[in-house]
């Protein structure tokens, strides 16, 4: 999970992969495809082959659902990731909806555990955030997602800074400067290096900090009446791109979900 070990919204960041994936000698190449590299946790292996053309049928993915609207992406920021990364990468895919407030029996025989996102590639289902999307560049390089090295530590505190603001009960505990801190960062470096990440192009990391901004501005504006200072034009010029993008409004969550996902979180 982040830094602090918190878990966004019911839904997992990563999980250990078990039985369910079958492994193999073959270790999918990570050298040029960098999202989190705060992971300690070593990444399960799968054999994939490169294609250039996508599938002919659509990947099943199993995402949690919306509490609010059935048929709906729920509030999970790391299934909107993988959803993007196809979306962007053009590749089709059928989603599959669970209540992981009432997991069906269905779904604890493909994964145990019980978190989402799933997806099924090469008919093996694979979980973990992190994993799958480094699978679907290694497996389907064009467009390119993958971020250099030095780029990758890139905003990658703000997600943990904002979840212990959000929760925080004392105004005067530093949260909120730890918080702005992190995200005049960021603005300082999308003025020398954006409008994204890794320049003119998106990226692996965008796709994946899009949504923890997307939580971060719902929930902080609900929850403590707080948005972000307009004195960071860069970063709220890139929230902008992120935000309207047509692969980020067809993956998004309703905003009521992400506030229902954190309530108990912020008022328990």
């Amino acid at each position: 999970m982040s830094a602090l070990g918190i878990q966004a919204s019911a839904c997992a960041m990563s999980t250990t992969v078990n039985h369910l994936l079958l492994r193999s000698n073959a270790v999918v190449s990570t050298n040029t495809f960098i999202s989190r590299p705060l992971r300690t946790k070593k990444l399960p292996t799968l054999r994939v082959s490169m294609s250039s053309t996508p599938p002919s049928q659509p990947f099943e993915i199993i995402v949690k659902s919306s509490i609010t609207t059935p048929n709906k992406l729920g509030d999970c920021p790391f299934c909107q990731r993988v959803l993007l990364t196809l979306e962007e990468k053009h590749l089709p895919y059928d989603p599959k909806f669970v209540d992981l407030a009432n997991k069906p029996e269905w779904f604890l025989q493909i994964n145990a555990e019980g978190k989402v996102p799933v997806i099924k590639i090469d008919d093996k289902w694979v979980p973990d955030s992190d994993f799958i999307t480094q699978t679907l560049e290694e497996k389907y390089p064009s467009p390119p997602l993958g971020i250099p090295p030095e780029k990758a530590t890139v905003g990658s505190k703000i997600f943990s800074t904002f979840v212990g603001f959000l929760k925080s009960k004392d105004p005067n505990d530093a949260t909120e400067q730890a918080l702005l801190s992190e995200l005049s960062s960021f603005n300082d470096y999308l003025k020398e290096n954006g409008p994204f990440v890794n320049g003119k192009d998106i990226s692996a990391a965008d796709l994946s900090l899009g949504p923890k901004l997307y939580h971060l501005e719902i929930a902080l504006g609900h929850f403590k009446k707080w948005t972000v200072p307009d004195s960071l034009s860069f970063l709220k010029s890139y929230t902008k791109d992120i935000f309207s993008r047509e692969s980020f409004i067809k993956t998004r969550a309703q905003p009521q979900d992400v506030i229902a996902g954190w309530r108990p979180k912020v008022e328990g």
